[in-house]
C-alpha cells in the first residue's frame, strides 16, 4: 500500500510541475502515513523535485513543533530532514499559537497560494487518513458539516485524548485535484464499509464530507481495513 501511494505522490508531482511549475502537497498525521514518509525520505527522495514542491498540512495539534504529538514534527523526523527542500517551501500550522490565532494565521498562508476567486489553493495532492470513528483530519463526528471558512480551530476528544487542533475544512479539501485516503487496520474495517457503502451521514462520518468537486478521490486500504468490504 505504501509503495503504491508513494508512486502516486511521485506521479502527481511530475504532472503538477510539468503543467504548473510547482507541486502543492498536503500531508496528514497519525501512525498510518509513517511508512510512506520513510519511503519519501529514502527510496523516493530523488524522484521528486523538492525545490518546486510546497508542503502543507491538513491539520495539526496545538503543540510545539518539537512535541511528539506534532504532525509537522512527525514528518520532519520521518523524511523532511532527509530531503533537499528549502525551508521556505514548508508551511506548517503554528501549533504553538492559541488555536484561533493559529487557524487565522494558516488561513493567511493558504491565501498566498490561492486560486481566484477563492481564498485557498487548489492543491495537487492531499493525503488524508480516517479514524475508527470516521473522522478525517480534525473533522470529528458532530462537528460543523458546512464550514464556511477554509480553516477551523477545534477541540477534539479522540481515544480519550482531548486536544486543541487546527484543521482545513471541506471547502479546501474538496477543491483538490487529487485526494488519497490511507486506511489500515482491522479496527477501521466496519467504519470503512459504512463510509463507502452506507447511508450518507456526514455528521456521524466526517470522512463522507470529502467529495472533490473537480478532482479524483482514491482510497488506499490494506487487507485488514478492507475485510468488511
Amino acid at each position: 500500500m505504501n509503495r503504491a501511494v508513494g508512486q502516486t505522490v511521485v506521479d502527481a508531482s511530475l504532472e503538477a510541475i510539468a503543467r504548473r511549475g510547482r507541486f502543492l502537497f498536503v500531508l496528514n498525521g497519525g501512525e498510518t502515513p509513517k511508512p510512506l514518509f520513510k519511503l519519501l525520505g529514502s527510496d523516493l527522495r530523488n524522484k521528486i523535485d523538492w525545490g518546486k514542491t510546497q508542503i502543507f498540512w491538513g491539520d495539526e495539534r496545538c503543540v510545539a513543533p518539537n512535541d511528539e504529538g506534532s504532525n509537522y514534527g512527525q514528518a520532519q523526523e520521518a523524511f523532511m530532514k532527509n530531503i533537499d527542500i528549502p525551508d521556505a517551501n514548508i508551511h506548517r500550522i503554528k501549533g504553538e499559537l492559541e488555536p484561533g490565532e493559529a487557524s487565522m494565521d494558516y488561513a493567511l498562508v493558504l491565501k498566498r497560494f490561492a486560486n481566484a476567486p477563492f481564498d485557498w489553493p487548489r492543491f495537487d495532492l492531499i493525503l488524508l487518513g480516517m479514524g475508527a470513528d470516521g473522522h478525517t483530519a480534525s473533522l470529528f463526528p458532530g462537528s460543523e458539516v458546512n464550514a464556511s471558512s477554509p480553516t477551523l480551530a477545534v477541540t477534539a476528544h479522540y481515544q480519550d485524548r482531548p486536544a486543541d487542533r487546527v484543521t482545513l475544512t471541506p471547502l479546501v479539501f474538496n477543491a483538490a485535484r487529487q485526494i488519497v485516503f490511507l486506511v489500515s487496520g482491522e479496527g477501521k474495517s466496519q467504519t470503512l464499509a459504512d463510509v463507502l457503502y452506507g447511508d450518507y451521514q456526514p455528521d456521524k462520518f466526517p470522512a463522507q464530507r470529502i467529495r472533490p468537486t473537480d478532482g479524483e478521490l482514491i482510497w488506499m486500504v490494506d487487507n485488514l481495513a478492507a475485510k468488511e468490504i
